[in-house]
């Protein structure tokens, strides 16, 4: 026997607020599930890399802006604005994942070595247009390695993909620095990278990063 018209209509609309509500559900454990995933997929080593690159990128920055002030070359004008868009990418992620950081002044550093580095850079700059350009050369031949190392680290795909891209960067950086130092009949020796891994770079046209 059929079912009256008002029971099927009432079935009807319980059978709509159940569905409805386990869609809800599904969402919440779906979001739920998402910010776990954020959470874990972040240890200790991930987090320190971030803020240790946030800086090494301020180091590149920092140095080329007083280059650029000292020597006014185009690739420092140029390649200190890149840098920056480095540190803008690195604290994107800072913030997704909720790591506190703070950026220092211009030339001032959390880091001692990065410190140092600075400082040594800065002097060692100062004297010549051709040491300028290999100590931007230096610092971008350093990042390539540094970068690579955390990539090594990392299972985050986040990271993965920023470092990636900012390594990228880098690779083109050292490129544009390489050929400004040999247009001054100079030669740029590795100083952190392999010999086998610099002629590659080298070797190799300007590349589009994301």
């Amino acid at each position: 026997m059929k079912k009256p018209l008002s029971t099927r209509v009432t079935l009807l609309i319980v059978l709509m607020l159940s569905l409805s509500f386990l869609c809800a559900c599904s969402d919440d454990n779906e979001e739920n599930n998402s910010e776990n995933t954020l959470t874990q997929n972040l240890n200790e080593s991930d987090k320190n890399a971030l803020l240790f690159m946030l800086e090494e990128e301020k180091l590149a920055r920092d140095t080329y802006i007083f280059l650029n002030n000292q020597w006014s070359l185009n690739q420092f004008a140029n390649i200190k604005n890149s840098e920056q868009m480095h540190m803008n990418a690195i604290e994107a992620l800072l913030i997704q994942y909720n790591i506190n950081y703070s950026i220092l002044p211009i030339g001032e550093f959390f880091n001692q070595d990065l410190q140092n580095f600075y400082d040594q850079f800065t002097t060692e700059g100062s004297v010549s247009q051709i040491n300028a350009l290999k100590i931007g050369a230096t610092i971008e031949d350093l990042d390539i390695v540094d970068l690579q190392d955390y990539i090594g680290l990392t299972t985050n795909t986040d990271l993965i993909s920023v470092f990636n891209s900012l390594q990228c960067g880098s690779r083109n950086h050292l490129r544009s620095f390489v050929n400004g130092i040999e247009n001054y009949g100079s030669i740029y020796e590795p100083q952190f990278l392999t010999s086998e891994d610099y002629y590659t770079i080298i070797s190799s046209g300007h590349e589009q990063c994301n």
